[in-house]
């Protein structure tokens, strides 16, 4: 069972997307909260697998409260859901260590594969925000940049294609390369930014300029 804590200053809003979730077969909406801050404090309390944040909440916002829970070394992973995907919202949601962005607008179904894509420690994209990310990756490859840590031009590549929210699948077609090459290239990559999954090495391409 995925336990998840709907966060929304909107209490009509946050009801009825408790609902929505909770209806969903292996889906239990375990807390409710009305601000960053209650956000935070419900998952430290509860522990659940994930937080759906919107963004802009009285006290403390969603993207300080995904960073505050990441910080402190919180297992619950971010979806956010929010009405604003532009780049004001989007990036520092990201750089804060959220594993996941859609819009209000999503379907229910897309709202569940999304839960369950953040869940299993996997990232999930609205499209559109995806095709933002990707047309920031291709902006940044073209400006020069030392390469942090060790990582080859090669795994930057990679990192630069993680950050965009590809898969090791769509990473392999793009570069012209096997998935086992991918993974490959992902563990190394991992290993040598000390970024335990997805997210965080989405969020070290930010903090050194590689996306």
């Amino acid at each position: 069972m995925i336990r998840v804590v709907v966060a929304d200053d909107q209490r009509a809003v946050r009801e009825g997307l408790a609902l929505l979730v909770g209806a969903t077969d292996g889906i239990e909406v375990v807390g409710e909260a009305g601000n960053g801050v209650e956000a935070v404090q419900l998952a430290r309390e509860l522990r659940p697998d994930v937080v759906l944040m919107d963004l802009r909440m009285p006290e403390l916002d969603g993207a300080a409260a995904t960073r505050e829970l990441r910080e402190s070394g919180s297992q619950t992973r971010v979806l956010v859901l929010t009405t604003y995907a532009d780049d004001a919202s989007l990036f520092p949601a990201l750089q804060a260590g959220a594993s996941g962005y859609l819009t209000k607008d999503a379907s229910a179904e897309e709202i569940e594969r999304a839960i369950r894509a953040v869940a299993a420690g996997e990232t999930h994209l609205d499209p559109a925000v995806q095709g933002r990310l990707v047309a920031a990756a291709l902006d940044a490859a073209k400006r020069p940049v030392s390469l942090p840590d060790d990582l080859t031009a090669r795994e930057v590549d990679v990192l630069k294609l993680i950050a965009a929210g590809r898969s090791n699948g769509e990473i392999a077609a793009e570069l012209v390369v096997s998935a086992a090459t991918v993974k490959t290239h992902v563990n190394h990559i991992f290993q040598k930014t000390g970024a335990r999954d997805r997210a965080q090495a989405v969020r070290y391409a930010y903090e050194h300029g590689l996306a």
